[in-house]
C-alpha cells in the first residue's frame, strides 16, 4: 500500500522558517518525480515546487521562488520543502505528491498519482 506522509507543519510568525518532510512507504520514489502543493482556505490546490527523480531539476511557483527549496533523499525515500521568509499568504495545507502521469505541467494536480494527507502551515503577521 502506497503511503506518503507529510510532517513538519506548524505555526510560525512572518519571516520565520519551516521544513516539511514527505516520507514514502510501500513504494520507491527513486525513479519518480515528486512535488509539493498547497491549498489555502477557499482556494484551489496549487503547485508550489517539484523535483525530478534524480533531483537535478527543480521547479517553483513564482510566489515562492527564492524563499522555498525542494529537495529529496532517495536513500531515505523522502522529499523535503525548506520554507524561509514565510508570509501570511503561505498559510495553507501542504501536500506531498509523487509520480507524474503525463509530464506536461508539473503544477497540475491531475499529473500526480499519489498524494499525502497534508500538513498544516499557519503564518501569522
Amino acid at each position: 500500500q502506497v503511503q506518503l506522509v507529510e510532517s513538519g507543519g506548524g505555526s510560525v510568525q512572518a519571516g520565520g522558517s519551516l521544513t516539511l518532510s514527505c516520507a514514502a512507504s510501500g513504494y520507491t520514489v527513486r525513479s519518480k518525480s515528486m512535488a509539493w502543493f498547497r491549498e489555502a482556505p477557499g482556494k484551489e490546490r496549487e503547485g508550489v515546487a517539484a523535483i525530478s527523480p534524480g533531483g537535478g531539476m527543480t521547479y517553483y511557483a513564482d510566489s515562492v521562488k527564492g524563499r522555498f527549496t525542494i529537495s529529496r533523499d532517495n536513500a531515505k525515500n523522502a522529499a523535503y520543502l525548506q520554507m524561509n521568509s514565510l508570509k501570511p499568504e503561505d498559510t495553507a495545507i501542504y501536500y506531498c505528491a509523487a509520480e507524474r502521469m503525463y509530464g506536461r505541467d508539473w503544477s497540475d494536480v491531475r499529473e500526480y498519482i499519489h498524494w499525502g494527507q497534508g500538513t498544516h502551515v499557519t503564518v501569522s503577521s
